[in-house]
């Protein structure tokens, strides 16, 4: 079973979505600003994709300009407690099973989880 880290809102998010609706996959849908993640299941996603927290943050958000975010200071602490706080800050759609999670930048690369 798959789940997305989904925002409505998002056009890639959407496709991510219909794609793995329209390969039939069982999928469970978190529209994560409504249901924000915990620290610790943010922090598992990002070990799941093997990269840093900054690396999940959108950049050209204007929050990530107002709080600084670029900051070589902040820990990964500091950056979790950020998307936590601020969940558009984060980079969309995260799709991920028990093992392993993609971004789904283009949308077609959610198939990679596919069996």
């Amino acid at each position: 079973m798959l789940t997305i880290l989904h925002n409505p809102r998002c056009s890639k998010s959407r496709q991510a979505l219909e794609l793995l609706q329209h390969h039939q996959v069982e999928i469970t849908v978190v529209d994560y600003q409504k249901a924000p993640l915990t620290k610790a299941e943010l922090a598992a996603v990002l070990e799941k994709l093997g990269i840093p927290a900054k690396a999940l943050l959108r950049n050209k958000e204007e929050d990530y300009k107002a709080l600084q975010l670029d900051n070589p200071a902040l820990t990964e602490d500091d950056l979790l407690d950020a998307m936590l706080s601020h969940p558009k800050l984060m980079e969309r759609p995260v799709v991920f099973d028990q093992h392993r999670a993609v971004i789904g930048r283009p949308p077609e690369k959610v198939l990679e989880l596919l069996p």
